[in-house]
C-alpha cells in the first residue's frame, strides 16, 4: 500500500530532510509550512498520517491538530507531533489535543522511521487499486496506479463531492457550484454523476434519492446497483 505522508513545519530545513528520506522509504510526501496551510493540504490528499510541528506560525500544533479531529474527512488520520518542547505538560497537551504519538526533536531520522513504520501498521488494510486521489493542479484523477482524465465539468463535480467525504451535497448546491449561473436541464447532473461512476467506479458516489448526492470511500456493490436501478426507473 502507497501510505501518504503529510509534514507540517515552518523550518525549510526539517521539511526538506524528512520529506527526502520518508521519500527512499517508498512513502509519498506532501508539506506545508504552517497549520493553516496544513489543513487545506489535508484535505486535499487525505494523508494517512500527519506528522506535525508543535510552535508554528498562522496556526499552531495544538489548534491544528483540533481542527484535524473535527473534520470528519480527516477522522481517520494518524498524527504524530514533533516538537523540541519535551516536557510531560507540553507532551500531555498534544495528546489531548488528539495526537496519537509525540517525537521530540531534533528529529533522529531512524528513529522517526522507526515510529513511523509502527504507526501505519495500525491502519486497516484498504484496497490501493480502488483509492482516488484528486490532483487539482494538473487536473487529473488517479485509481490506484490508473491515471483519469475527466473533462471539465465531470472533474469539477466530483472535486466538490470528494472535497467532503460523506457530505450531503442537494442538487441546489451543485448547481450552483460546480455550474453558476449557467442554465441547464434537470437531468444535467444525473448525466454527469453516470458518467463518473463509468469512469471512477460504481462504489465511491452515493445517490441520495430526490435530494443529492455524497462521495464515501466505498460503497457495497449491492447498495449501488440498487440505487442505479432506481435512477434508470426515474429516468424512463
Amino acid at each position: 500500500m502507497g501510505y501518504r505522508i503529510l509534514l507540517i513545519d515552518d523550518e525549510d530545513d526539517i521539511l526538506e530532510f524528512v520529506k527526502y528520506n520518508l521519500e527512499r522509504d517508498g512513502y509519498e510526501v506532501f508539506t506545508a509550512a504552517n497549520g493553516a496551510e496544513g489543513l487545506n493540504v489535508a484535505l486535499r490528499v487525505k494523508p494517512h498520517l500527519i506528522l506535525l510541528d508543535m510552535m508554528m506560525p498562522v496556526l499552531d500544533g495544538i489548534e491544528t491538530c483540533k481542527a484535524i479531529r473535527n473534520s470528519p474527512a480527516l477522522k481517520n488520520v494518524m498524527v504524530v507531533f514533533l516538537s523540541a518542547v519535551g516536557s510531560e505538560e507540553t507532551q500531555l497537551q498534544g495528546y489531548d489535543a488528539g495526537a496519537d504519538d509525540y517525537i521530540n526533536k531534533p528529529i533522529k531520522m531512524n528513529i522517526l522511521r522507526s515510529r513511523v513504520q509502527a504507526i501505519l501498521k495500525r491502519i486497516a488494510p484498504t484496497d490501493s487499486s480502488q483509492e482516488l486521489t484528486i490532483d487539482t493542479e494538473h487536473h487529473i484523477v488517479k485509481k490506484g496506479d490508473e491515471t483519469i482524465i475527466l473533462p471539465r465539468k465531470e472533474f469539477s463535480l466530483l472535486q466538490l463531492l470528494h472535497s467532503e467525504p460523506g457530505k450531503l451535497f442537494t442538487r441546489d448546491e451543485i448547481y450552483r457550484q460546480v455550474w453558476g449561473n449557467i442554465v441547464v436541464g434537470d437531468r444535467t447532473i444525473d448525466v454527469h454523476i453516470r458518467k463518473l461512476r463509468q469512469k471512477i467506479g460504481d462504489n465511491h458516489i452515493v445517490t441520495v434519492k430526490g435530494v443529492g448526492y455524497k462521495f464515501e470511500a466505498a460503497q457495497p456493490q449491492e447498495e449501488q446497483d440498487k440505487e442505479d436501478k432506481q435512477e434508470q426507473e426515474q429516468s424512463n
